[in-house]
């Protein structure tokens, strides 16, 4: 992997298959972000369940920053789901289908 030049969606299986961790791995039935470190300190996130797919390569102080930020419940919004009553400026999918 040293001479494999790395850059943000590389296919994740040129970084080969060994290091991949699955830290945030829970009752989803295996599908879960896997994560490698990169032996320049930055960081790699693949889907696993297309470990063939595109990997998204972070430095160390992204992620850093983005765990930070996840602690400190920067990211709470996303764990709530969009209310379906509430419509936008664009108006309800019904509504936008019969303009």
């Amino acid at each position: 992997m040293d001479q494999v030049h790395v850059y943000n969606g590389m296919p994740a299986k040129h970084l080969g298959t060994e290091g991949w961790a699955k830290p945030w791995s829970g009752p989803n039935g295996g599908a879960c972000v896997e994560v490698m470190r990169l032996h320049d300190g930055r960081v790699a996130l693949r889907q696993s369940t297309d470990p063939d797919g595109p990997a998204l390569i972070y430095t160390h102080h992204e992620i850093e920053r983005f765990i930070q930020g996840a602690k400190a419940g920067a990211a709470d919004f996303l764990l709530t789901r969009p209310d379906p009553n509430l419509t936008s400026s664009a108006g309800t999918a019904p509504e936008r289908r019969a303009a």
